[in-house]
C-alpha cells in the first residue's frame, strides 16, 4: 500500500542576521535578513519531503500561516496518485477558490505555495531514490508535460508543441548529462558586487571570484550613479586583467559563442549590472546609458517586475549600446512570463525557484523560455536558492533546451553550511551536478541549524533579542 500523507509542520521564520555584513544589499533591499519559510511534509510511512521558500525576513510568518492553509489540502492524499501527474496535483493545490482569491497566483499564497509545491517534488525524488533533476530528465516526454502547468499560456506553447520539443531533445539526453557531469554547470559570482561592501571589499572578492575561475561577474547599481561607474571600474579592472586569471588559464575568446554579444573583455570576461526595481522606465533608460562605458551584458530587473512594456522599451532604448535586458526573480507566475516573451522585453529569462509556485510552474516558463528561444539564467543567491536552482538548470539543459552554452546560473557564497546537501562549485567556476541519491531537491536543513536561527525563539535570536536587528 502506497504512503499516506498524514502531516505537516511549518517552521515559523528560520532567519539568518546578514544583514549585519552587508550580505544581499541592493538599491531597494538594504536590511535582507535572509530567510527561509520552511515545510516538511510527514507520511505514514519513513517518507519525507522538504520545502521551503525565501524572503529577506519579516513577513516570513505570513508565508508559513499561508504554507499551513495550502498543506492542509494533501492530509490523507495517496502519494502514488498525486506524483502519478504532478501537474493536476499543482492544479488541485493552486484552485482552492477561497485561498486564490487572495491571489490569484501571484504574492504570499503563490511563494507559499511554491513550498508546498517543492517539497511534494522532493518527496517525489526521495521515493525514487533519485536528485530531482535526475528524477525529471529520466521522465518521459509525455511524463514531464503532465508534470506542468498549463493554463493561461496555451496561448505560447500548447500541450502539443510541449511534448513535440521534449521528443525532439529525447534521444540525446544521456550524451548531455555525461557532459554536464563532466564539466559541470556554468555559473556566475554576485558575492562580490553588494552596494553594502567597501571598495576594498569589492576588489578582493572579485580576485577571490577570478581566481575561483568564475568568468560572469554581476554587480548591484541603483543608489549612487558616481559610485556605481567607481565600483565597476575597479571589477573591470581585476576581471578584464590576465595577470589575475588562475595559473594555466588562459583568456576565453571574447567573439567565441558563449561569449559573443556580452560585452565580454579581453580575456573573455563578462559583466553584468542589477538594478533590483529602482527606477521608473525613463531613469531606467538614462541612468544605464551612463554606464555604458562599463559594459554591462544586461541590467537586470531595471524596473516594476511586471511592468512588461516598460521592460520592452528600454530594452528597445538600449538595444544600440549593445545592452540586454533580463528579468524574472520578482515574475509573480508564468503568465508574466508569457507576456514577458511575447513582448521581446526580455533577453535572459530569470526564473526563481520559490517565486513561481514550484516545479511544475517552472516547467511551463522552460518550456516557453525554449520555444522562444532565450536562455534561462536561474535567479539564486538568498538562503537555499543556489541548492534548488542547479536542478532546473541541469532540466533545462538536458531536456528542454540543450543547450547551456549562453547559460549562466547565479552564485552566492552564503549560508550553504546549513544544509545536508549543499550544492559546490567546481575549479573552474561551475556547479557540480548533485549527485546523492537520498538528496531529493536538497533543500533539507540541519536540524542544528533551525534550532539556533529560528525567529524568534532560537538560540541565536534570544542572545540578541532587544537589539535593533532582531527589531
Amino acid at each position: 500500500m502506497a504512503p499516506k500523507i498524514t502531516g505537516y509542520k511549518t517552521h515559523e521564520d528560520i532567519r539568518f542576521p546578514t544583514s549585519l555584513s552587508g550580505d544581499g544589499t541592493d538599491a531597494m533591499n538594504t536590511d535582507c535578513d535572509y530567510s527561509s519559510a520552511y515545510v516538511k511534509l510527514y507520511t505514514d510511512s519513513d517518507l519525507t519531503g522538504y520545502g521551503m521558500t525565501f524572503t529577506i525576513g519579516r513577513g516570513n510568518d505570513i508565508v508559513c500561516k499561508a504554507i499551513e492553509e495550502l498543506a492542509k489540502r494533501l492530509i490523507g492524499k495517496d502519494v502514488e496518485e498525486i506524483f502519478a501527474n504532478m501537474g493536476k496535483t499543482w492544479d488541485y493545490l493552486s484552485s482552492d477558490s477561497q485561498l486564490r482569491w487572495i491571489g490569484p497566483e501571484k504574492g504570499v499564497i503563490h511563494i507559499a505555495l511554491g513550498a508546498v509545491d517543492n517539497a511534494l517534488w522532493d518527496m517525489y525524488a526521495r521515493s525514487r531514490n533519485k536528485p530531482l533533476w535526475k528524477l525529471v530528465v529520466d521522465m518521459t516526454p509525455e511524463e514531464i508535460v503532465n508534470a506542468t502547468a498549463f493554463r493561461y499560456i496555451t496561448d505560447a506553447i500548447t500541450r502539443e508543441e510541449a511534448l513535440a520539443m521534449l521528443k525532439e531533445k529525447a534521444a540525446t539526453r544521456a550524451e548531455r548529462e555525461a557532459k554536464v557531469r563532466e564539466l559541470g554547470y556554468p555559473a556566475y559570482v554576485t558575492s562580490a558586487g553588494w552596494l553594502g561592501y567597501s571598495d576594498e571589499k569589492v576588489a578582493r572578492l572579485t580576485r577571490e571570484a577570478v581566481e575561483a575561475g568564475f568568468n560572469h561577474f554581476k554587480m548591484k547599481v541603483g543608489a549612487d550613479r558616481d559610485s556605481d561607474l567607481r565600483r565597476g571600474k575597479i571589477i573591470r579592472s581585476i576581471i578584464d586583467d590576465p595577470q589575475y586569471l588562475p595559473p594555466g588559464l588562459k583568456p576565453r575568446d571574447p567573439n567565441g559563442p558563449d561569449l559573443v554579444g556580452k560585452n565580454a573583455g579581453p580575456t573573455g570576461s563578462v559583466l553584468m549590472i542589477d538594478a533590483n526595481q529602482v527606477w521608473d522606465v525613463p531613469q531606467a533608460i538614462d541612468y544605464v546609458k551612463s554606464l555604458a562605458e562599463i559594459k554591462p551584458w544586461f541590467i537586470e530587473e531595471p524596473t516594476a517586475p511586471d511592468d512588461i512594456l516598460g521592460h520592452a522599451a528600454i530594452r528597445k532604448a538600449l538595444k544600440p549600446y549593445g545592452i540586454g535586458v533580463a528579468t524574472g526573480e520578482h515574475a509573480h507566475n508564468r503568465m508574466v512570463f508569457k507576456q514577458l516573451l511575447q513582448a521581446e522585453a526580455i533577453d535572459v529569462c530569470q526564473i526563481d525557484s520559490c517565486r513561481l509556485a514550484g516545479v511544475s510552474e517552472v516547467l511551463s516558463v522552460l518550456l516557453m523560455a525554449a520555444k522562444f528561444g532565450v536562455p534561462v539564467c536561474p535567479h539564486a543567491g538568498g538562503v537555499g536558492l543556489c541548492e534548488y536552482v542547479i536542478h532546473l538548470s541541469l532540466i533545462d539543459y538536458i531536456a528542454v533546451s540543450g543547450t547551456m552554452e549562453r547559460n549562466v546560473l547565479e552564485f552566492v557564497d552564503h549560508l550553504h553550511e546549513h544544509f545536508l546537501y549543499p550544492c559546490s562549485i567546481n575549479k573552474n567556476g561551475r556547479y557540480n551536478v548533485p549527485s546523492n541519491a537520498k538528496e531529493g531537491y536538497s533543500i533539507e536543513m540541519h536540524e542544528s541549524s533551525i534550532a539556533e536561527y529560528e525567529f524568534p525563539n532560537g538560540s541565536y535570536w534570544k542572545s540578541v533579542r532587544g537589539t535593533t536587528t532582531a527589531a
